[in-house]
């Protein structure tokens, strides 16, 4: 009996999908277990891979009295030989080949079983990768006000840097301008002492003449 085949949607994540995978796997091993531990006694099905003529007897050689459905369930009263003598869920007792049962429900029995798990594990995995786009999202505006921070902090370093070259020109200007007036200054300065000691000599130099001559003229009167 084929089994349909149940998809869900890709998660974005790589590990998200690679742990939806392990635990697909885990889920799929763990129940084949559970349900060879629930088929242990009597209880078998019939093979998934066809329909299975039984007998009235446990060989070749009794006439054929009917058939069982592939994965019909069945109870196992005996074996000889190669058959195995089963009771149908309808009450009949008929003798099967033995390789034409197994312990473990048919793929149809399993199926909704499997696709409540598949669903179940879906659910978890569209929740993990909800997280994840969260967390990339949340990580994405961090690093995006990270950006706009340092975009900030290099502007502010630019304008300092520019004010920085500009007062460093104004202090080599301001320099220049003191270093001139410093010159202007010692020249006044010199031009000044100059001044006073070329006055003071021409008082030494004419004044023991005025009075020279100051002496003359009261000897004269006298």
């Amino acid at each position: 009996m084929p089994v349909s085949q149940h998809s869900s949607a890709p998660v974005s994540p790589f590990r998200t999908c690679a742990l939806g995978a392990c635990l697909l796997t885990g889920l799929l091993a763990a129940a084949v277990p559970a349900q060879a531990e629930e088929a242990a006694g009597n209880v078998r099905w019939v093979s998934d891979s066809l329909t299975t003529y039984v007998r009235s007897g446990p060989t070749d050689g009794y006439r054929i009295v009917g058939t069982l459905g592939s994965g019909q369930k069945v109870e196992l009263l005996g074996t000889k030989g190669d058959y195995s003598q089963v009771r149908s869920e309808s009450g009949s007792t008929v003798w099967i080949p033995s390789r034409d049962l197994q312990e473990m429900p048919g793929q149809a029995e399993r199926l909704p079983d499997l696709e409540k798990k598949v669903s179940e594990l879906s659910a978890e995995l569209e929740g993990i990768n909800d997280t994840w786009k969260t967390r990339v999202q949340g990580m994405q505006e961090t690093l995006d006000s990270r950006k706009t921070l340092i975009d900030e902090l290099q502007a502010a370093r630019t304008s300092l840097d520019s004010e920085l070259t500009q007062v460093r020109a104004e202090l080599r200007d301001a320099r220049a301008q003191l270093g001139d007036e410093n010159k202007q200054v010692l020249m006044r300065y010199m031009v000044y002492g100059g001044s006073i000691a070329g006055a003071g000599l021409l008082v030494g130099l004419i004044l023991p003449t005025l009075l020279r001559v100051k002496r003359k003229r009261n000897d004269q009167w006298i």
